[in-house]
């Protein structure tokens, strides 16, 4: 055996990529992944499996549904890519193997799968974390220093009258990780106050309509915070932008994933290549220069270049609950473009209005008028539907409209307080 080991070695496959039986000479693999990872995984999962060829078919989240869901599978054997609501549905719907029988070479005892108390994979088997992304906050230190505004570290923060004008916010239905980051707001914050939270922050900001745009706002110097993700802000310093990333007490690190179809047709081939994934081998390339992920192997920090987060040495991750989030996805976006994107400057102009009041009823002295005027600002930052009725809500045109027509009742109500509440703290 140790000749046989040392044999290995010297052709420099790795010992993981020996199989008791030949692998198929075929692998599809089904992702949206860039060019730049998958590309880099492919050459190195071919390198140690000579004789497999892995293509690749990409398709966005949306678009690998109809395929995963059909008899076939399309003849995917590998779906591995960030959808975080796809995995669910899809093992819900029997449509992955469990990876104790799919990918019996994979060394799971070394995936924690887990952050602290919030869950990365699936506690079933049947899908595996494969890298993580956390959510906060990048600044611009150079812009905030120049104008005497203070350095945001909480999501509420962001909602500083100081830094208003100063802030950029993804648009839920246009950028992919924003529905995600808005979700990790409203279970830390709570489903009313979060909402509350999240008008006063896009109400006066730069709303941002494509994925590296919060990025790019901060990191040209239009904009000098904002919330995303943390590869977007890596990547902006790596292209010499003068950006941090800071992490949120209160935030989640969120995974990608990888499994095995069902219908797979090349099955140890996909094994084969779950198990390289996870390896030590594989999670190491997660460190590249062009890909900058945060691997889920907990052991390879040891190899990370300077200045890499470590998410397991995280002490702010909270238990950020993933298939919550996902099963409200649709009706968290359609929200937010009910009370913020179609409806900025109506709500950046009423809770200027507001805030007036609200500072005129505290000069009264008058409790009576006080409360008045925070009943103003409730009626201004109500939603239409409770966290409850959220989950699993199929959001149609009706509906969609439903809310509006509310929304500009409430707010119409709010406005007409506010000016009673200013009419009256001028009376003598």
């Amino acid at each position: 055996m140790r000749l046989r080991a040392l044999v290995v070695l010297a052709m420099g496959i790795l010992p993981g990529a020996l199989h008791a039986e030949p692998l198929e000479s075929s692998l599809l693999v089904l992702t949206s992944y860039p060019d730049e990872l998958v590309s880099r995984f492919e050459a190195a999962f071919e390198r140690a499996n000579p004789g497999t060829d892995l293509r690749v078919l990409w398709k966005t989240g949306r678009e690998a549904m109809p395929i995963l869901r059909s008899a076939d599978q399309g003849g995917v054997d590998v779906y591995w890519t960030p959808a975080l609501r796809n995995f669910p549905l899809l093992r819900d719907e029997g449509r992955l193997r469990p990876l104790d029988t799919a990918s019996p070479e994979l060394d799971r005892e070394a995936l924690p799968g887990r952050i602290g108390a919030q869950t990365l994979s699936d506690p079933s088997g049947r899908f595996e974390a494969f890298e993580v992304a956390g959510y906060g906050i990048v600044v611009n230190p150079a812009y905030l220093a120049d104008r005497g505004l203070p350095t945001p570290r909480r999501w509420a923060d962001l909602a500083d009258p100081a830094l208003a004008g100063h802030v950029a916010f993804p648009v839920l239905s246009r950028v992919g990780f924003a529905p995600v980051l808005v979700d990790i707001i409203l279970q830390a914050e709570g489903w009313t106050a979060g909402w509350t939270l999240l008008q006063r922050i896009a109400a006066s900001a730069e709303l941002a309509d494509r994925g590296p745009g919060v990025g790019d706002s901060v990191g040209s110097g239009r904009r000098g915070a904002g919330p995303t993700i943390d590869f977007q802000a890596l990547n902006a310093q790596a292209d010499g932008k003068p950006v941090e990333i800071l992490y949120p007490e209160r935030t989640a690190w969120l995974p990608a994933h990888i499994g095995v179809t069902a219908a797979a047709p090349h099955p140890k081939a996909a094994a084969a290549f779950v198990a390289f994934a996870l390896s030590e081998e594989g999670q190491r390339i997660l460190f590249h220069p062009d890909i900058r992920r945060h691997p889920v192997r907990p052991a390879v920090y040891r190899d990370a270049p300077a200045g890499t987060g470590n998410p397991f040495a995280a002490a702010g991750a909270f238990a950020y609950e993933t298939e919550r989030g996902s099963h409200r996805e649709p009706a968290v976006a359609a929200l937010f473009n009910a009370l913020i994107t179609r409806r900025q400057d109506e709500l950046r102009e009423l809770l200027a209005l507001l805030d007036e009041a609200r500072r005129a009823a505290a000069r009264t002295g008058n409790p009576a008028l006080v409360a008045k005027a925070e009943e103003a600002l409730a009626l201004a930052s109500a939603v239409p539907v409770t966290e409850e009725q959220a989950a699993g809500l199929t959001v149609t045109l009706a509906l969609d409209q439903d809310w509006a027509e509310r929304i500009g009742k409430a707010r119409a109500a709010a406005a007409d307080t506010a000016r009673a509440v200013l009419t009256a703290a001028k009376e003598p």
